[in-house]
């Protein structure tokens, strides 16, 4: 069950959804149906620690290299990093 983050054309609100097979989509904010598909990110679940060639690939990515808690690109989350 892929999930999809999509912009509503009428409130601009973005958001994610869940979608099954051809389900229609809806705005959670406005109920609007005419809502655009946008290209969503990749995201990967792991258990345990996260090989640091994933880190730098995530930091390169989004255009940092560290900074304070939470910019530095960890995946796992704020306060995760090394």
């Amino acid at each position: 069950m892929p999930t999809y983050d999509f912009t509503c054309e009428g409130c601009t609100h973005p958001f994610e959804e869940l979608v099954f097979g051809s389900e229609e989509v809806a705005c959670p904010r406005c109920h609007s149906t005419r809502v655009r598909r946008e290209i969503s990110g990749f995201a990967v679940a792991t258990k345990g620690k996260i090989p640091s060639g994933v880190i730098d690939a995530a930091r390169l990515s989004a255009g940092g290299g560290g900074g304070a808690c939470g910019t530095c690109g960890d995946p796992a989350g704020p306060g995760s990093c090394d």
